[in-house]
């Protein structure tokens, strides 16, 4: 399961997410997709699942939504935002 990191806070909307580095005192924003992929990461959902359900909804090749989903997890966990437990 997918966790933010204790150091996080998030607030999400219809409008997207932002999330709060208090530990760095930063703050990212999220437009709507970003934080459609954020929720359902953090409601336990896998990665897959939600690139599929998400290609499903725009009507997108599940192939380029699974690489765009899979980039912007790697941007997540560059900024430290997400922490996969072992």
């Amino acid at each position: 399961m997918t966790e933010a990191a204790s150091h996080l806070r998030s607030i999400v909307d219809h409008d997207g997410a932002v999330i709060l580095d208090i530990e760095n005192d930063q703050f990212f924003s999220l437009n709507p997709v970003g934080a459609y992929i954020w929720t359902h990461l953090l409601g336990g959902r896998s990665i897959d699942e939600i690139a599929r359900k998400l290609a499903e909804e725009t009507q997108t090749e599940v192939a380029i939504v699974i690489a765009d989903v899979n980039d912007f997890i790697t941007e997540l966990k560059a900024k430290r935002l997400l922490h996969f437990p072992e």
